[in-house]
């Protein structure tokens, strides 16, 4: 029987012990199959010999024997900014040794940057979690500053790494809420336009046949102060993706400084966007994992409406 663990070292560390139906194969078919480790993450530990058969380097064509026990390290790059602590608190609903999720408040930057070297989800997590050496950032999907919810955050490359490729599938499925500035064509539907990159601008985004496939379910569920309030679900992930779809629709987020009319009085330094549900399995044990968050401007929302059927 083979078994599969998170191993300590400077970096991503897996071990591996080797099961009857490995026996003969090669080292890079083992890695890549039951060990689930990324190409590019092999070329990498290749070159700085993380990737040990019984306890010494060994070349991915090498020949596995049942029990052989395989160890895989891969030593990650530091970030640009450096972390430092941000001592603001952190409401995390679920977490273990490989996996946490917490629910980002509007307006706090997800990843540290020039213009946010200091208030970002980023300190705030390595703070929550003791300030460890060779701390590294690993969100598995990210939200924009102005949009608060639910965000998970990998513990290891490896968790991060099989988490992502769930991203847009059923194994990880996100919804949304949010008010706007009009109705939408229709109460509930489906919006499928493309989305690229603005010329010329640093972050703004634009519907257009040249950019890529992008697809928003919805789905009318009420409204909050004479606003509609919408329900929304995630095919693609494009960035901005949400706020430039119903943007294009007619009906901009409430507050959207970027794609709509900003509200600073109403919705300072964020906008109508909560990230209010996440169900989707846990990348190493496969466990089911369903949370949901209300926003601040919508406390009193019934939460078994975020599970109504889009179909």
């Amino acid at each position: 029987m083979s078994s599969l663990t998170e191993a300590e070292g400077n970096g991503s560390g897996i071990r591996y012990t080797a099961a009857e139906e490995d026996g003969g194969k090669r080292l890079i078919a083992v890695l890549r199959g039951p060990m689930r480790i990324s190409w590019s993450a092999v070329k990498s530990a290749k070159w700085t010999g993380g990737i040990l058969l019984n306890g010494s380097p060994a070349h991915t064509d090498a020949r596995v024997n049942p029990g052989d026990r395989i160890e895989f390290i891969h030593t990650e790059r530091l970030p640009v900014y450096r972390t430092k602590p941000c001592a603001r608190e952190l409401k995390v609903l679920w977490g273990d040794g490989d996996l946490m999720i917490g629910d980002k408040p509007a307006g706090l930057a997800s990843q540290s940057s020039r213009n946010h070297p200091d208030d970002s989800l980023e300190n705030i997590v390595y703070n929550y979690l003791g300030c460890p050496d060779n701390f590294i950032y690993r969100p598995v999907n990210r939200l924009d500053k102005g949009t608060g919810g639910l965000m998970a955050v990998a513990l290891s490359g490896h968790a991060q790494y099989l988490a992502q490729r769930m991203l847009h599938t059923e194994r990880f499925t996100r919804r949304y809420l949010a008010l706007t500035d009009g109705l939408p064509p229709a109460r509930q539907g489906r919006l499928d336009m493309p989305i690229m990159k603005e010329p010329g601008a640093t972050v703004k985004r634009i519907v257009s046949p040249e950019g890529k496939p992008s697809a928003t379910r919805y789905r009318v569920i009420g409204e909050r102060g004479g606003s509609p309030l919408l329900l929304l679900e995630l095919e693609t992930g494009r960035t901005h993706q949400i706020r430039v779809h119903l943007s294009a629709a007619g009906c901009p987020v409430r507050g959207d400084f970027l794609y709509g009319r900003e509200r600073k009085d109403e919705f300072p330094g964020c906008f109508a966007l909560h990230s209010a549900m996440l169900d989707m399995l846990h990348p190493l044990t496969g466990e089911r994992i369903v949370l949901t968050s209300l926003p601040e401007w919508a406390p009193d929302l019934d939460p078994s409406v975020l599970s109504v059927d889009f179909h």
